[in-house]
């Protein structure tokens, strides 16, 4: 037994089992490295049983060739988007609390692209939550990255 309670159990009457009021608590594209410690902070929230985190690093590979870097370019309508994505997942999940930010310039290696948390009542929804909100910025927030292969050729990704 989980220890959930059921959609009928009188503990999901409780406010701390409903998304939280305002729960976009950090919405950023920077220029600076992203931190880990302030996106979890962002998503603390003592009504929530589970935070999930998920970051994306730069890797030193792509589709069998080595990269040298990369460099990250936003629309300005970028923050907007992930704005209306985050609402979508409050909407969709019982949010107590959500973050997100992503890297814009020239990375290196090893460094932080993006990092988003979510936090809810329950580790499954919190899973679910996290899951969809790094995916639906991954496709739909104009955000373009132009990778340098150590062949000497480049690619742009999503533009």
């Amino acid at each position: 037994m989980s220890g959930t309670p059921s959609p009928s159990s009188p503990g999901r009457d409780h406010p701390g089992e409903r998304a939280a009021a305002d729960p976009v608590r950090l919405l950023a594209i920077r220029d600076t490295p992203l931190s880990v410690d302030e996106v979890f902070a962002a998503v603390g929230d003592t009504a929530a049983g589970g935070t999930a985190l998920f970051v994306g690093t730069v890797r030193s590979h792509d589709n069998g060739a080595d990269v040298d870097g990369l460099g990250y370019s936003a629309h300005p309508t970028a923050e907007a988007e992930m704005r209306r994505i985050a609402e979508k997942v409050t909407a969709d999940f019982p949010v107590r609390a959500l973050a997100a930010v992503h890297r814009v310039g020239d990375l290196r290696i090893g460094d932080l692209a993006v990092v988003v948390a979510v936090s809810c009542p329950h580790r499954g929804e919190a899973f679910e939550a996290c899951r969809k909100l790094i995916d639906d910025l991954k496709h739909e927030v104009p955000i373009w990255k132009h990778q340098t292969f150590s062949d000497g050729t480049e690619e742009w990704v999503g533009a």
